[in-house]
This record gives structure tokens, C-alpha cells and sequence, in this order.
């Protein structure tokens, strides 16, 4: 607040300061006064005049501009009712007649009838907006004025995402780390060269033209394995799931340390809506709370059907790597022929990606066709609802397909002589040769980077683009308002003019702008907060995540910056405490981390395996073996064989299929299951690891989870320097007012 004076010091003079309106209404030029849309424009101004509201007409060929502001007997009301309420904690000089009038006005209804937004609807206004102050990029940037320019809300954002990029410095140190320790031991580790001296024939990965090869072949994979599926990628997961919670409750503490001070901790947004009711109208009837079961089970329904759908879209992505793998198996091309797995998953991330960006559409315009049905109170309430279901959609709609890659992929796809085939045609795709994990990082690098960089890109040049081609339109009138700030022109006809020309010059400037309305942040919240979900939910499998989104966050808050205030309209600004039901997302996300790192730990990983064949099968168990690694021999340890001649696998594999590289036919070829190589039938082996690693997904989700209290419990989420001072604050109060 301190920042303002210098903020209004960079504007023009009054006399022609095109901020005398700061919000600005646009329709078409009409030129018959007999028309039914122009009586509805009419009527609507003629209404806000009446109500002492101050507008100004300004005509620019095609378009009519209306210029509005608020009276001041609206401020009075306002801060009165404000001082006077509950939720009042707050010094109402501290607020700026701007933000207040763009408050006000948004709510205000001049009609009972048709307020703006159903004469917008009907299309008697084209769009409003709220208008940018002159110079506002120097002005944000040099007095980081951000929450007097655009109210607590946006601040609170900028706040947050600052917050959440500085304490992914730490996260990202460690996962380079981690990434570091595996390239350490690249070369030297014994599951490496294992591989990669290896001379067993391995069974073709897929139908069509897909050979037996040599296990020796994918020496390059399980070195790229090595840097992420290693023993720090445990420890990793364990930080980063009690990194959330570490996250949160710091968030938590700064919070409140800066709505302290900006005097809005007990803040209220329904109570802020009934005040504007009341400014509107003294004898509102405000909606009250209303509940329908029928109702909500219409809602659940219609959500459990989209969630359905986008289900459905992930199966239709399996089928199409399935369908893909066997193509590419076909093509004639060598190098497709032999990478058709790897280049079926990859192909797949593309697809799921630009799926991810087709679905956003269908899933922000779902939420806004239930809000009838849901009859919420307050636009808070529907801004909740709206936020829990929409990031609901695109969470699933982003992970449902890595879940698959994570948990099933591999699993489900049966074995040599009983593979289990789409439609019986198409064989289902097996894990990666160098291991499940290499398919769950495949997948997050391409989303993740595709998503970032691309989304950067369009988010940032779209609206600059628009700008740029807009901007010719706005040229006329700069000569004809060159001189518009001289203070000498102020009191002549011709100064008159030259201030109108430049009232139009910058209402043009702000309508060319992208638009934007009240879900605009909920897009940048979105952004952030899947992205957050990225660098903790499966980060075992990518250790990497961090680091990724340290980098982009650091471009993201200066790009934000410029879009909000030189490429976007000018969003209202509003009063708010918290960021809303996104801290209670996060908290779930959290918990969904400990989870999803804990199964990719216990179930996608080789750590259980190797874990038991150190202590149970290697040639350490029994304590008596020195001179080599307690690892030797675990890659062989986890193939089995198979005779392709037996009945039943033989017509899983073309004559084709099983001849060698170097043109000679094989009889028996490896897979990686753990059977027996009589009767294929699963092995006491198999039954340890797999109750091993139930045991360790309990062991870890129950270790962290009270890693996770105990850091809550030993954070307060407000600092004592906060209650003291609050405590002061209250006891002044209650003073004043007893004197």
C-alpha cells in the first residue's frame, strides 16, 4: 500500500487522465434509435446515471465506448459496512478508489430485470473490462505494487508461486543428486555390465516382423535405467513426500505473516458479497443456502460419467501403442523394426499429450454446465465447486495413462505360449527391455517437457501476437494526442478533444487486449498445481521433476507478469485470505504422492527384487562368498525360458521371428517372469517378491505418513510474531470502541 502514491505519481495529470473511468463498457455503433438492442443499451446507462453513477460516451467509428465510475457515496457505504462487520480487520484507507470501484461495480446490478451479464448474453454489450493504469509493466516491476494494482487475490498467487519455486531449490539439488550418484556408478555397476556382457537370446517383444535378440543389445537402456532406479531414488521419493508437507506448512506461515499485515486474516468472502448486495440494493434478499439430494446425485453421476469417459480415452491410448507397436514391428525400416516398443511409448506420450490439451475444452465447459444444477449461494462457492471438479478431470485425465504404464503395463500382458491379445488379434506391449521404469520416465519426460515448453510458448505468444497485429489500430490517435498531457491544454477546446482522444486511445489499447474473466487465475493456479503434482506423484520414477520445474518457474513468474499487465485486460481486483481450496488440493496431492511413490518403489522398481535376491538368492546370502558382487548373477536370475517348439508357443512365434540376427534358428529364447522352465508355472521365488513388496509399500506409506505429522505438528501453520500481533490488534480495537 505504501507503494501507491508512486504508482499514481506516473499518471497522467487528472485533467485528461484516462483512469478518471476505470471501467470501460463496449457495444456496436447503432445508428437507429429505434432499435431494440440500443433501447436495452440505453435503458442500462440510464440506470447507472441514475444511481450517480459516472459514465462517458465516446464513439470510435464502429464501437461505442462508455466509460464508468462509481460514486463516491458507494465507496462510504462500502467501507462502513466493512468497518463494521465481522470479518473487518483491515484499514479501508489502505484501499484504492480503483480496486474498490471495479469491486463495486462487477456486483452491481442497476436492473432487477437484465443485469450485465444477461445483456451480455443477449449480446447488447460486445465485452467490459477493467482499464490498466498508463505505464503499468514500470509500475508493477519498480514498486512491486502487485497487490494495490491488482487486489490480495493475485498476490497472494504471485506469492505462492514464489514461495513454491524458492523451496524447489532444495528438492532439485537433491534430485540432481540422485541423478548424479546413478551416472557415478554407470559403468561399473554389476546389473550393467551384467547386460551388456550378456549372451542370452531374449523372445521376440512383439508379432510381425520383431526377432529374438540379444539381451546384450540393451546395454545402452539399463545404463539410462542405472540413473534413476537406483538405491538414492528411495531416499528421494521418502524427501519429496515429506517435502510436500514441509512445503505447505511454510506456505502456510507466510500466509498469514502477509494478510496479517495486510489486515484481511479473518477476511470473508460471503460476507464481502453481502455487503455489495446491500450497497446495490438496502432491501436485497440475499439466496440462501439450499441443499438437494436429488440434485447432488444428479452431479455425482454426470462427474462419474466424465470420469468414465476419460478412462475410456486412456484404454484408447493402450490400443494405440498396441495397435502402433505392431505396425512399426512391420515397417521396413530396420531401426523402427527393432525400436517398435520404444517408439510405440514415445509416440504414445505425444498423443496422450495433445489428447491432455483436447480434453481441457471439455473439461472446463462440463463443470460450468452443472453449476445450475448445483445451485451454489456465492460466487465463491461456485468458484470452489467449479475448481475441485475441473482439477479433478484433468488430473485424471493426465494421469490415468501413466497409472496404467506405472501398475499394469507388463503385468497383465501374460506369457510365451498364453499371451493376452486385443480383439485376440494384437498381443498386449510388455515393459520396456531394461525394465518397467523405463517406460513410466519415457512417458513423464515427453508430457512434462511437451507440456511446459509448449504451453509457455502459446500461453505467452497467443495474446502477444493478437497485440501485434491489433496495434495499428490504436496508431491514428497517438499524433492526435501527442500533446494531450500538457498541462496548457487543460482549459482550451482544443485540450478538451486531445484528452478525449487520448481516453479512446487507451480504452482501444485495453479492448485489443486478450480477455480475460473471473476463472483467468484459476488457469495459472491449474498450471502450477498440476505441475506440482508432477514433481511429487511418481517422482521416484523421475528424479529429475524438480529441476524441470525450478527452470520453468523461473521464466513462468516474469512471463505471468508481463502477460497479466501488457498482454491480458486488466483482471478485477479482489480481497481474499487464502488461495482458496487449492491449499486443500495440495494437501491431497500429498497424500496421493506418498502413495503413488510407494507403489512405483515397491511395485515398478527392481529395488524388492534386488533387495531379495541380495539376502536370499545371491551369492552373499548364505555369508560365505567373497571376492566378487553380491550382485552377480541377478539379471539372469530374473528371465525364465521358454521352448518355442512346445505346443501352444510355437503359435505365438513365426519360423521369422526366430532367427538370429547372424541367421541362425534359436529353440529356446528368455523372458523376464519368474517361472518354472518344466510346466511355466509361477515360482516360490515369485510369491517372496511379491509379498516383500506389499510389505514394503505398507512399511514406506506408514514411515512417511508419520513423517508428514510430525512435520505438521512441529511447523505452526501460523507464526507466534503473527498471534501476538493479532492479539495487540484486537485489544486496540475493542478499546476504540469502548472509549
Amino acid at each position: 500500500s505504501s507503494a501507491r502514491p508512486l504508482c499514481l505519481s506516473l499518471s497522467p495529470p487528472p485533467q485528461c487522465n484516462p483512469l478518471s473511468y476505470d471501467y470501460v463498457l463496449v457495444c456496436k455503433n447503432v445508428e437507429d434509435e429505434g432499435n431494440k438492442t440500443q433501447k436495452k443499451q440505453t435503458a442500462f446507462i440510464d440506470a447507472l446515471k441514475s444511481k450517480d453513477f459516472k459514465v462517458m460516451k465516446i464513439v470510435d467509428e464502429s464501437k461505442v465506448f462508455y466509460g464508468i465510475r462509481a460514486p463516491k457515496e458507494i465507496f462510504e457505504k462500502y467501507r462502513y459496512l466493512l468497518k463494521v462487520s465481522d470479518a473487518c480487520n483491515w484499514s479501508c484507507e489502505q484501499q484504492g478508489e480503483v480496486v474498490l470501484s471495479t469491486s463495486v461495480f462487477t456486483f452491481f446490478l442497476p436492473s432487477p430485470e437484465e443485469n450485465l451479464d444477461d445483456l451480455m448474453n443477449k449480446n447488447v454489450f460486445e465485452t467490459k473490462f477493467c482499464l490498466h493504469e498508463v505505464n503499468a509493466l514500470p509500475i508493477v516491476c519498480v514498486c512491486i505494487a502487485c497487490r494495490s494494482y491488482f487486489g490480495e487475490k493475485i498476490a497472494l498467487y504471485y506469492l505462492w508461486l514464489g514461495w513454491y519455486t524458492f523451496l524447489l531449490i532444495p528438492a532439485a539439488i537433491l534430485g540432481i543428486i540422485v541423478f548424479l550418484y546413478g551416472l557415478a556408478f554407470i559403468n561399473t555397476s554389476p546389473l550393467t555390465m551384467e547386460v551388456c556382457t550378456a549372451d542370452t537370446i531374449m523372445c521376440p517383444l512383439c508379432d510381425g516382423k520383431c526377432r529374438v535378440w540379444n539381451l546384450s543389445d540393451t546395454c545402452a537402456y539399463a545404463k539410462v535405467n542405472i540413473l534413476f532406479d537406483n538405491e538414492g531414488t528411495v531416499a528421494f521419493a521418502m524427501f519429496m513426500a515429506v517435502w510436500a508437507t514441509v512445503f505447505l506448512e511454510f506456505w502456510k506461515r507466510c500466509r498469514a505473516k502477509y494478510v496479517c499485515q495486510w489486515k484481511v486474516y479473518d477476511w470473508s468472502e460471503d460476507e464481502e458479497e453481502l455487503i455489495l448486495e446491500i450497497v446495490n440494493d438496502p432491501d436485497c434478499k440475499p439466496k440462501k443456502y439450499s441443499h438437494s439430494y436429488l440434485k447432488s446425485t444428479l452431479v455425482l453421476i454426470l462427474v462419474t460419467l466424465m470420469l468414465v469417459l476419460i478412462i475410456g480415452l486412456t484404454h484408447a491410448l493402450v490400443v494405440f501403442r498396441v495397435v502402433a507397436t505392431f505396425l512399426l514391428s512391420g515397417s521396413k525400416w530396420s531401426l523402427l523394426n527393432e525400436n517398435a516398443s520404444l517408439v510405440a511409448v514415445m509416440l504414445g506420450a505425444v498423443v496422450h499429450y495433445f489428447t491432455l490439451n483436447i480434453m481441457t475444452r471439455g473439461n472446463h465447459n462440463v463443470p460450468l454446465l452443472l453449476y445450475p444444477a448445483e445451485e451454489t449461494r456465492s460466487f465463491a462457492a461456485t468458484e470452489r465447486s467449479f475448481t475441485v471438479k475441473m482439477f479433478t478431470f484433468q488430473f485424471f485425465t493426465l494421469f490415468s495413462s501413466l497409472i496404467y504404464v506405472a501398475f499394469f503395463l507388463g503385468r497383465i500382458n501374460g506369457r510365451p505360449g498364453d499371451y493376452v491379445r486385443i480383439a485376440g488379434k494384437w498381443r498386449l506391449e510388455e515393459c520396456h527391455p531394461s525394465g518397467c521404469l523405463t517406460d513410466l520416465f519415457i512417458q513423464m519426460s515427453i508430457i512434462m517437457v511437451l507440456k511446459q515448453t509448449l504451453n509457455n510458448i502459446f500461453e505467452f505468444t497467443g495474446p502477444w501476437l493478437k497485440r501485434y497485429v491489433k496495434r495499428k489500430t490504436t496508431q491514428k490517435l497517438q499524433r492526435k494526442c501527442g500533446h494531450c498531457y500538457k498541462k496548457e491544454c487543460k482549459d482550451t477546446e482544443e485540450g478538451a478533444e486531445l484528452c478525449e482522444n487520448c481516453k479512446l486511445q487507451n480504452w482501444l489499447r485495453n479492448y485489443h487486449l486478450t480477455d480475460v474473466n473471473a476463472f483467468s487465475l484459476f488457469e495459472e493456479f491449474l498450471e502450477m498445481v498440476i505441475q506440482f503434482s508432477f514433481t511429487t506423484i511418481f517422482v521416484a520414477a523421475f528424479p529429475l521433476a524438480p529441476f524441470l520445474a525450478l527452470v520453468n518457474n523461473i521464466f513462468e513468474i516474469r512471463l505471468d507478469a508481463i502477460k497479466m499487465v501488457s498482454l491480458e485486460r486488466r483482471l478485477v481486483p479482489k480481497k481474499t485470505n487464502n488461495i482458496g481450496v487449492w491449499t486443500n488440493v495440495l494437501e491431497a496431492i500429498g497424500v496421493l504422492a506418498v502413495i503413488a511413490n510407494g507403489l512405483v518403489i515397491g511395485i515398478s522398481s527392481d529395488f524388492i527384487p534386488r533387495l531379495v535376491y541380495l539376502y536370499r538368492y545371491g551369492p552373499c546370502a548364505n555369508g560365505t562368498v567373497t571376492g566378487i558382487s553380491c550382485m552377480t548373477g541377478y539379471i539372469n536370475n530374473t528371465l525364465s525360458t521358454v521352448r518355442v517348439n512346445d505346443e501352444g508357443v510355437k503359435n505365438d512365434f513365426s519360423a521369422n521371428q526366430l532367427i538370429t540376427h547372424n541367421g541362425f534358428n534359436v529353440t529356446h529364447c528368455s523372458y523376464k517372469d519368474y517361472r518354472d522352465d518344466e510346466d511355466y508355472s509361477l515360482t516360490s521365488q515369485f510369491w517372496l517378491i511379491l509379498a516383500v513388496r506389499f510389505a514394503f509399500v505398507i512399511l514406506f506409506e506408514h514411515v512417511v505418513v508419520i513423517c508428514k505429522f510430525i512435520v505438521a505438528w512441529f511447523v505452526p501453520d501460523c507464526p507466534i510474531q503473527v498471534k501476538n500481533y493479532r492479539l495487540a490488534d484486537k485489544l486496540k480495537r475493542l478499546k476504540e470502541e469502548l472509549r
